[in-house]
């Protein structure tokens, strides 16, 4: 996967791209696009040094589990990523 953004996040940020919704159930249904949920699971494509005493535990390529709401929605290159804290992050999966 070589993702090259040309942003770099500062201080604990991390720049997460976001897993495809599901498309369909277990069952074959299929899920029109106004009923999928947010994914809460993503890639990290970038992180911060971290904080003076705290550094970034997460490093690029690492599949994380955050919040429904967690971090703020940025399109770099026609690609949607979210950026956010590290402390928004709840695992590594």
């Amino acid at each position: 996967m070589a993702n090259n953004v040309n942003i770099t996040p500062l201080h604990d940020r991390v720049i997460v791209k976001p897993a495809a919704a599901e498309e369909k159930t277990a069952g074959g249904i299929i899920i029109p696009d106004t009923a999928k949920e947010k994914p809460q699971r993503g890639t990290v494509i970038a992180a911060g040094p971290g904080k003076k005493d705290e550094p970034v535990t997460v490093k690029s390529g690492d599949t994380v589990l955050y919040g429904k709401y967690a971090g703020t929605e940025i399109s770099l290159e026609g690609h949607d990523y979210l950026i956010m804290r590290e402390s928004d992050i709840l695992a590594i999966v």
